[in-house]
């Protein structure tokens, strides 16, 4: 096995494309074409949402959270990729519903489908699983888990200063990459509020079994979110300082216990 054959192992970026002429081989082209269809599929689909509310009742008994589904002001998937704007702030129906909750929380979690239908239905849950196991030790008062269908990450924002949450931890579905269709981001904000722009936000990116493991993004999650309340700040002001993991994430066992939740 060459050296490029080796490093072929360990990434799914195009390294070491073979070359006909002047155009790379039939078998490279095909791919990139796969991986630009389910790129642009992730951004036009929507995500399953009736077994993933199926989920998060069960997670309701496991960990005594609520959720809620709410709208941001877009009125369809176009408008959505055309007006990024109204994917930050809304609706009003969703206001009026959210003003009638409970208030005042240490941490409030806003998944939003985001540009990657793909990254919701494949990671969501399994991130949460794993999410919702390890905050639990830290006796946080949680708030309802919010659903944003057609969301921005700063409609994080809106949604944590109506339920006057101190932390707001967005999970969202990113661009995708074109060997990246499934990718989480988790957004962590100090105070949030409507005006937040991103230099006050935390951001863990490529949440995926293939990229950064979603166990990983678990406990580097919840350490932000530690110094956030003991800081009381976030973004460019809080460092990240997390000391490097003493053992290293099994991919292969990553991705099995994922095919093992998708089966359950």
């Amino acid at each position: 096995m060459s050296n490029l054959d080796r490093w072929k192992q360990f990434t799914q970026a195009r390294i070491g494309l073979g070359r006909f002429g002047v155009s790379i081989s039939t078998k490279d082209m095909l791919r990139f074409r796969m991986d630009h269809a389910k790129a642009k599929d992730a951004v036009v689909q929507e995500p399953s949402w009736d077994p993933i509310f199926d989920q998060l009742k069960l997670f309701s008994k496991l960990y005594g959270i609520q959720h809620q589904f709410v709208k941001s002001q877009v009125t369809s998937k176009q408008e959505y990729l055309l007006r990024p704007d109204l994917g930050r702030r809304l609706s009003e129906e969703s206001k009026i519903k959210l003003d009638s909750s409970e208030k005042g929380f240490d941490l409030g979690i806003v998944c939003v489908d985001g540009l990657s239908a793909k990254a919701i239905d494949e990671n969501l849950l399994l991130f949460l699983e794993g999410f919702l196991s390890k905050i639990e030790t830290l006796h946080l008062k949680l708030a309802p888990l919010v659903v944003a269908q057609w969301g921005r990450v700063a409609i994080g924002d809106e949604i944590s200063e109506i339920l006057q949450s101190k932390i707001c931890l967005v999970i969202i579905g990113e661009r995708p990459g074109l060997s990246s269709a499934d990718s989480l981001g988790l957004y962590l904000t100090y105070e949030p509020k409507v005006g937040k722009t991103d230099e006050a936000r935390n951001c863990i990116s490529n949440v995926r079994p293939l990229g950064f493991p979603l166990p990983l993004a678990c406990d580097k999650a919840i350490y932000l979110i530690q110094e956030s309340i003991s800081q009381k700040r976030s973004g460019v002001l809080l460092k990240d300082q997390m000391p490097k993991p003493k053992q290293s994430i099994d991919m292969k066992e990553d991705l099995s216990k994922l095919k093992s939740f998708r089966e359950e």
